[in-house]
């Protein structure tokens, strides 16, 4: 095989890497650099699903194949993941920072679905991000005596390395049907 030139090969290095757990979870899409570092290593090893791709990168003295998909083989990858806080910055994160009553994406505010006097707690499922216009047309009223009604229900955000999973796996799903 003839070396590539050095500009495809900065050209491979743009390229990621599906990382698995030990346990074959997709965890992360990490660049080709970081995955060269855990192949090198011993910290993962080679996937191979059949019609994966692979790059060879080459230095002065190793020739290495790095595949489209990797596995951990070692530490506990599923570590300990806590639920962030209620707060402005995570509420706004999770609504896409978008009003979940009208769509608007101005002049946010934070809205207990329940209010509070009404006995609603300041909970992943009672806050959601309403701009200043819906926030003040519902008031101290509930969605329905507002006439208002919740674009999403609104649930604590989940463990990232599950968000990625679906997204990978759906990912994966529509490239098949193709």
């Amino acid at each position: 095989m003839e070396a590539q030139p050095p500009f495809q090969q900065s050209q491979i290095l743009q390229n990621s890497v599906v990382v698995f757990s030990k346990n074959y979870l997709p965890l992360a899409r990490i660049n080709i650099k970081r995955a060269i570092v855990l192949l090198v290593t011993g910290q993962a090893e080679l996937l191979n699903f059949g019609t994966t791709k692979q790059w060879e990168v080459r230095s002065p003295s190793v020739v290495l194949q790095v595949p489209e998909h990797i596995r951990l083989t070692v530490g506990n990858p599923e570590r300990h993941w806590k639920v962030p806080p209620v707060n402005r910055r995570e509420v706004l994160r999770r609504d896409n920072h978008t009003c979940q009553y009208c769509g608007s994406t101005k002049h946010l505010t934070l809205d207990h679905v329940i209010p509070r006097s009404k006995g609603g707690q300041h909970t992943w499922d009672n806050v959601v991000t309403a701009c200043e216009r819906c926030n003040s047309t519902k008031s101290d009223r509930l969605p329905h005596e507002a006439g208002m009604v919740l674009k999403t229900k609104p649930k604590a955000p989940i463990h990232p390395a599950v968000a990625f999973a679906e997204q990978f796996w759906n990912s994966q799903r529509l490239t098949e049907a193709e």
